[in-house]
């Protein structure tokens, strides 16, 4: 509201396209390479880069990554697909950035990936049906503003099932990561999966941590439990969007530091 004037948006519009697209292009040369080291050389996984969670963690970069040019051609010329296909790309967008936070998780905390017997499949199954599940509120809450914009938040900044969706974000993107690091530095067994290689599959939490954070200030600000100003509003969404541009690398990266790590 005036006199307030926020110059994110042109930016955004401006920059978000061949971000993303450029993005979207390095996860499927990086995934694709992943895909092939696991299908030419089965035996070279070992724990903790085990091949059964290699494989998964692939899946969930190329399912994230599918979404980009989607969401790229809506930041450029305008969302025109509706509410309904708005919010299935939030779900599917959350449940891949859920489904790589638990399985990273699971990966640092046990030899559960040791072998793909019937007790890892189960766990397979499970993290991926409880990441979908995790992933519905922000189906809930997102949807169309404007006719042509498909955003993350269409309800109120206290509607319950925004607090939900917020309150998972927060566990999975800043207090699981946060928990990791404090259990690697106290437990020897961790420590030694970092001196293994496991810290690099780390680097999913890392690049994501950031954005929990800015979800965290931005639902201060809108709530208006912080003063709220011009310049602060700004350079929240500054910050919002620089955390959620460096979250989104991680499907760039992401394959290429675990190929890396075997190759090491």
């Amino acid at each position: 509201a005036k006199p307030c004037y926020n110059s994110f948006c042109p930016l955004f519009h401006r920059v978000a396209p061949p971000f993303l697209a450029a993005t979207c292009a390095a996860a499927a040369l990086g995934t694709g390479a992943l895909l092939v080291a696991l299908v030419t050389r089965p035996q070279g996984w070992r724990w903790p880069q085990s091949r059964a969670l290699v494989a998964q963690l692939a899946l969930g970069t190329a399912l994230f990554a599918a979404l980009l040019p989607a969401l790229a051609a809506g930041a450029a010329g305008g969302w025109h697909l509706g509410t309904g296909p708005c919010r299935l790309t939030h779900l599917l967008w959350h449940w891949s950035l859920f489904a790589q936070a638990l399985l990273v998780a699971s990966g640092c905390c046990g030899t559960a990936w040791a072998r793909w017997d019937p007790r890892s499949r189960r766990l397979a199954v499970a993290l991926w049906a409880v990441a979908l599940l995790l992933a519905a509120p922000a189906a809930l809450v997102s949807g169309v503003a404007a006719g042509t914009t498909c955003v993350r938040r269409s309800v109120g900044i206290l509607a319950p099932a925004y607090l939900i969706h917020l309150s998972l974000c927060l566990c999975l993107l800043l207090l699981l990561p946060a928990g990791l690091l404090l259990a690697a530095l106290a437990v020897p067994r961790f420590r030694a999966s970092w001196a293994a290689g496991a810290g690099l599959i780390w680097l999913f939490l890392g690049l994501w941590g950031p954005y929990g954070a800015g979800l965290a200030g931005d639902f201060l600000l809108q709530a208006r439990l912080l003063e709220p100003t011009c310049g602060s509003f700004e350079h929240f969404d500054l910050a919002l969007g620089l955390s959620e541009g460096l979250g989104v690398l991680h499907c760039g990266l992401g394959p290429l530091a675990l190929l890396l790590a075997w190759r090491c």
